[in-house]
Formats: structure tokens, sequence, C-alpha cells
């Protein structure tokens, strides 16, 4: 990433730079950013879904760890390498027919840590269906 101001252009651009192709595949859209926090699109695929359309649990948690990289971006206006440590999740409700948002935030940050949580929402009725908290090792 670049030196320029953070944009929703840069963050996007992130998810090509940083992430491994299949990340890449889920064809995350950043919708919005602050200080703190990342809400991106998970476009609604078959490629995603299970029996009956729901959207699997793998994409979700995929999903949420790549938003919280973006939202330790905001935080910091620029990438720091970054591990997951701890991702811990509760899938409260399927998700099906319907785009979802996540909206990760976060928590606290410091030099060695990082703290977060995510909710993961249909992008039409705007119900969360998954909830998860996270800790990151920062490098």
């Amino acid at each position: 990433m670049s030196d320029a101001p953070l944009s929703r252009e840069s963050l996007q651009q992130a998810l090509s730079d940083l992430f491994a192709p299949w990340v890449q595949a889920l064809n995350l859209k950043v919708e919005s950013f602050d200080a703190d926090s990342v809400t991106l699109r998970l476009p609604q695929s078959d490629q995603l879904s299970r029996v009956g359309g729901m959207l699997c649990g793998q994409a979700m948690m995929a999903a949420a760890d790549t938003a919280m990289v973006l939202a330790l971006i905001a935080h910091f206006g620029q990438f720091r390498p970054c591990s997951t440590v701890q991702l811990s999740s509760t899938f409260m409700k399927p998700l099906s027919g319907q785009d979802a948002l996540i909206t990760a935030r976060v928590l606290r940050a410091g030099k060695a840590m990082a703290f977060g949580e995510i909710d993961l929402a249909g992008a039409d009725n705007g119900k969360s269906v998954f909830r998860a908290s996270t800790t990151y090792a920062l490098m």
C-alpha cells in the first residue's frame, strides 16, 4: 500500500494486494470505513452457498477475518503485518438469498496485540446472523 490518504479505493486495492487468490474470489467490496471500522459486502453466490442456498460458515469466517485486517489498516492508517491468534465465532441463524454486510471494529490496538469484534448481517434485512471476537498479533 502507498502512503496516499486512506480511501475506499485504497482499502479495495488492499484486498488484491494482500490476500490470497481464494480470498479474492469471495468478491468482497468495501462499503464504508472510519477510523476504527470497515464494512464489506459479500455478494450472494451459489459458489459460497450450501443446501438451501445458505451462505456457508467457512465463507463467513474468511470474510470476517479479512474485514478485521482492513479495519486494522483503517485504524493504523496503513497495513501492519498481523496474524490471527483467535477468532471466536457464533452462528446465530442462516443467511440466504441476499448479500451479507460484514462490519469489523477495532476495540483496542496496542504495540503487539489488537482486539476486535465483527458482525455479519443480511444486506436486505439488516438482521445479524454471525458475530465474532478476534485477537491479532501485530508484527
